[in-house]
């Protein structure tokens, strides 16, 4: 198999790797999703999974997470091999997978509650994470009193209150308005910035992709692989107002798209 093309690739060289997916290939059947792909995932970055629908981003998601066993390859996480969900990680899903009987607090202490977390400790560390999202003063709301971006950042509080040092975000702003989603973006990158933690981040956005991302991995359509490796750089001191109009941000959305063009039906 090609080696995929990367981008800025020394200064990755000495960079410690959080989650590294290698040789990855599932089976589902008679349908090859993956095929041999092997990924790495810088520790405290952001990496998002670029390719056209039904190209096995959500599949290699999932076997990172362990809610899917790979038909060949391993995960590792902080060097230990993947056999199933874990505490190191924590899933952002698409649909909220929120608790519908639950207020606020209790939803986003839930992960906690099932640790064993007592309940002054818990309720103490997801009041913290409901502030940090935006929503201090909703705590004993509950799901269908909140809107779909209330509702997903709820579930960004329960994934960050669990203190999981990688989170695994399958699509979680699609759901949402776009005034919302680009706040949600904004908000995204001071998460990464100021929580140290590593992100696994599914979009079909590549302008998402580039706004959010330190490391993008583009996906080619099934059995899918790793085409090609772009780390945004450039722009990423020059504050949020400003990403979208940089030209290497423009310039990086373009080679993208040039990238994917002919894998849209």
């Amino acid at each position: 198999m090609a080696m995929p093309q990367t981008k800025d690739a020394p200064e990755t060289a000495t960079t410690e790797i959080a989650v590294s997916a290698r040789n990855i290939s599932k089976n589902y059947g008679d349908v090859e999703a993956l095929r041999d792909l092997t990924l790495e995932f810088p520790r405290g970055q952001l990496t998002s999974l670029l390719g056209p629908s039904g190209c096995g981003k959500t599949t290699l998601l999932k076997i990172i997470a362990g809610l899917l066993e790979p038909t060949a390859g391993e995960v590792e996480v902080n060097g230990k091999t993947v056999t199933g969900p874990g505490p190191d990680r924590a899933f952002v899903f698409q649909d909220f997978a929120l608790l519908p009987w639950a207020s606020v607090l209790r939803n986003v202490a839930f992960g906690l509650e099932l640790r064993g977390v007592a309940k002054s400790e818990r309720e103490d560390k997801a009041a913290k994470y409901i502030a940090d999202v935006g929503l201090a003063g909703f705590e004993a709301s509950f799901p269908h009193e909140l809107s779909g971006g209330m509702r997903q950042r709820v579930g960004l509080a329960r994934a960050l209150s669990v203190d999981a040092q990688v989170l695994l975000m399958d699509e979680p702003f699609s759901a949402v308005d776009e005034q919302t989603r680009r706040k949600f973006q904004e908000d995204l990158l001071a998460l990464v910035q100021n929580e140290n933690k590593t992100f696994l981040f599914v979009t079909h956005s590549i302008e998402e992709a580039v706004y959010v991302s330190d490391q993008i991995a583009i996906l080619l359509p099934r059995p899918s692989r790793v085409s090609e490796i772009i780390r945004p750089s450039g722009f990423r001191d020059k504050g949020v107002d400003n990403i979208r109009r940089d030209p290497e941000y423009l310039d990086i959305v373009d080679q993208i798209w040039a990238s994917l063009r002919n894998y849209v039906e």
